[in-house]
């Protein structure tokens, strides 16, 4: 039997998802330790496009898998004050085996503030998690 978690035949490229959220206090750079001016800080804009990959993907995963993040190669072309909305845009634009490769991009409510090519790697969740906590 093969170990190997596979890809469920209905994750093709072109799933996508846009999320939208308000930049708060708790977004910035002075909050998150990434810099000392209080815009929306590039931690947070990670998190944000993976997440937007996250929801691309949802009710397309087979029962007990999901994706862990394992590459993400990001540009912050903008700073974003807080208060503004920022959203972002995930595209499913390769599979291969259990690697799910996606673009994103996001902007503010003036512009486009970042890109990125991110990778997620489909895992059976029991398995992980066990693996990681042979780790303690």
């Amino acid at each position: 039997m093969n170990n190997e978690t596979s890809v469920d035949q209905s994750i093709q490229a072109e799933l996508n998802a846009e999320i939208e959220i308000t930049v708060s206090e708790t977004e910035t750079a002075v909050h998150l330790g990434s810099g000392s001016i209080a815009v929306y800080a590039t931690p947070a804009l990670v998190a944000l496009m993976e997440n937007a990959a996250v929801c691309a993907l949802e009710g397309y995963l087979p029962e007990g898998q999901t994706t862990v993040g394992g590459q993400i190669d990001v540009r912050h072309l903008a700073a974003t004050p807080v208060g503004m909305k920022v959203r972002a845009l995930a595209e499913l634009v390769e599979v291969s085996g259990r690697k799910l490769t996606f673009t994103i991009q996001a902007w503010d409510e003036v512009e486009q503030i970042g890109e990125a090519r991110h990778v997620r790697f489909l895992i059976d969740t029991k398995k992980f998690t066990a693996k990681v906590g042979e780790k303690k």
